[in-house]
């Protein structure tokens, strides 16, 4: 199989990231695998965050008025979607990478 059809299946199926350390690509693999992280983890933050008061609304006050805060929360925080889109940009992009072969690595895998 191919070199970068395995780097395209990592980095598609495995983790953004992996792929370029696969090829070698060391320093860009790390920066794919950080800013992935990165992104993830700021949304399930800001998710589990706005969750405690949903919960703790749908507790004392009932299902009716925690609906209309899961409403009010969802129209507030676009965050969460940049976030979420920045991850997946960032996939697309690890992916694209992996696949398309840089010319200094096609010099060494020929040697």
């Amino acid at each position: 199989m191919n070199k970068n059809i395995k780097a395209l299946l990592l980095s598609a199926f495995l983790l953004p990231g992996m792929g370029q350390l696969y090829k070698g690509e060391k320093v860009k693999g790390a920066i794919f695998l950080l800013l992935v992280n990165i992104f993830v983890l700021a949304s399930i933050f800001i998710v589990l965050k706005k969750m405690g008061a949903f919960l703790l609304t749908a507790k004392i006050s009932g299902r009716d008025e925690a609906l209309k805060l899961l409403e009010s929360i969802t129209a507030s925080s676009p965050e969460i979607g940049w976030l979420l889109s920045g991850f997946a940009i960032l996939w697309v992009a690890s992916v694209v990478d992996a696949a398309i072969s840089s010319k200094k690595q096609d010099k060494i895998d020929t040697n």
